[in-house]
């Protein structure tokens, strides 16, 4: 893997994380990448320009009026060459500017001199709290909508104020994959045509209300997106979620109950290779589904009766040809690998992704997940907390470990 000719204009700011850009500068710069570091003025409280000049041969800015070539202005000449813009840390100040195209100091004046089609990534860092503030989650939630804009989501620990939580910058490791990832996208699922299952359905109880989960489609769409990536003839059979469509996905069909879902998959799952149900899937639905809102009566309690759904994970597998690849999902809130090895067995999968959503700090609804793989032949793989994306991308890897032997 080379970055070869690949220039990055990598932003620094205020955060303990800071002394991490040094390292991500030298992992990158070995990979062959040409680095042009802008340091704001907090960013500057912490490593100074000397750590970045010396990893990259070149000028490091810090001032909107730092001109180290007479005939180009530098915020422009950066912003326009660059291959990739990549922000990291990136403060929550600095996520409150590129969100409202703020420009009072060289790095997000070079930001918003970026095009629209060079791809920019944020790695964020920062306290718990604040990264859990509404603003912040409302300016992340723009960027995410921006075309071209990725974020490598912080990690769970303890931080630097020695609080509990989300926000540590993602390892190094992580950011470079990121890098490469968009700079040397990995088209090594070509041939492949994968069917995902994501989000939750809903049955209906009456005309408005219904039973759900607290699955929000993250993961799913994470699989999508990185599939799609790699190159893959990707079709997404979705629930309800608020997510937007991956970019690149073939098919995208959005359903509401278990068995609209089931029905979505049929006419697709003889033709995929692979198969990955991420969705969270009803059990259960009413009997029968009242044509009126239901009325509050004279009774405490109100009774439901209901019954099973099909099993779409189930019946779809108990199709499985030699040439296709099933993989299930074991969302558990106890006895996390039991239950995950019971369900791979009886449902006939090749593989079966088990993580604990009784965790606080992933499963339904979080950026992050703890995930162990279970193979049909014994074989146990367990990872560290990390983001749903590098879920999704080792994920992907061992499948194609798998077809490769």
């Amino acid at each position: 893997m080379s970055l070869e000719g690949k220039q990055i204009l990598l932003g620094v700011t205020g955060s303990i994380a800071a002394y991490k850009a040094a390292d991500l500068c030298s992992q990158l710069g070995k990979l062959g990448a040409d680095i042009h570091v802008v340091l704001t003025s907090a960013a500057a409280q912490f490593v100074g320009a000397a750590t970045f000049r010396a990893l990259t041969r070149n000028p490091v800015l810090q001032d909107v009026f730092d001109e180290p070539h007479a005939k180009r202005i530098a915020h422009i000449d950066l912003a326009q060459s660059a291959d990739l813009v990549l922000v990291a840390p990136a403060s929550a100040d600095i996520l409150a500017k590129m969100a409202h195209g703020f420009a009072d100091d060289m790095l997000s004046t070079c930001l918003l001199a970026t095009p629209s089609s060079t791809p920019v990534l944020i790695a964020p860092a920062m306290n718990t709290v604040m990264w859990n503030h509404a603003a912040t989650q409302h300016n992340l939630t723009t960027l995410e909508r921006r075309a071209g804009v990725k974020i490598v989501q912080p990690g769970y620990g303890v931080l630097a104020c020695q609080d509990v939580g989300v926000g540590k910058l993602a390892d190094v490791s992580e950011i470079v994959r990121a890098v490469t990832n968009v700079l040397l996208p990995e088209k090594n699922l070509t041939d492949k045509r994968i069917l995902i299952t994501a989000g939750a359905t809903r049955e209906p109880l009456d005309p408005v209300r219904f039973l759900t989960n607290r699955s929000s489609g993250k993961m799913g769409y994470a699989i999508a997106a990185e599939a799609a990536q790699r190159g893959a003839h990707v079709t997404l059979v979705t629930g309800a979620t608020s997510l937007e469509p991956p970019p690149d996905v073939v098919h995208f069909l959005k359903v509401e109950t278990a068995r609209e879902m089931l029905a979505a998959c049929e006419p697709h799952f003889d033709q995929c290779d692979v198969f990955i149900a991420a969705a969270a899937v009803a059990d259960y639905a009413p009997e029968t589904i009242e044509s009126q809102k239901i009325k509050k009566g004279e009774d405490d309690t109100l009774t439901l009766r209901l019954i099973k759904n099909p099993d779409i994970l189930a019946t779809l597998a108990a199709r499985k040809q030699p040439h296709q690849t099933v993989i299930g999902f074991a969302a558990e809130t106890q006895d996390l690998l039991a239950n995950a090895k019971k369900k791979l067995h009886a449902k006939n999968l090749d593989m079966i992704v088990a993580n604990d959503v009784a965790r606080p700090d992933s499963g339904f609804d979080s950026e992050m997940n703890q995930v162990t793989f279970l193979f049909r032949d014994g074989r146990i793989r367990s990872y560290a907390l990390m983001s749903k994306r590098m879920v999704a991308a080792n994920l992907l890897d061992t499948l194609k470990q798998q077809e490769d032997g």
